[in-house]
């Protein structure tokens, strides 16, 4: 279930936001994240969005690092 749906959201969007509310959670999502860039043949990337949130995306999708102030 979260293979097709995850993978219909990233190949439709470029990237999708899951909840990831425990360790399990978050080792599983990474897990079809490895699943679906091995059948996709494309690397899929896993960012962390909050505490609660993973966001899986595509190359080109990915959120840029913010600039860090000058004289940091």
């Amino acid at each position: 279930m979260l293979f097709n749906g995850l993978g219909t959201k990233i190949s439709g969007q470029g990237c999708a936001g899951f909840p990831a509310y425990t360790p399990e959670d978050r080792r599983r999502l990474v897990g079809v994240a490895d699943r679906l860039t091995a059948y996709w043949g494309q690397q899929v990337f896993v960012e962390v969005q909050d505490q609660c949130r993973l966001r899986f995306c595509l190359a080109g999708y990915e959120t840029r690092p913010e600039a860090l102030p000058s004289g940091a």
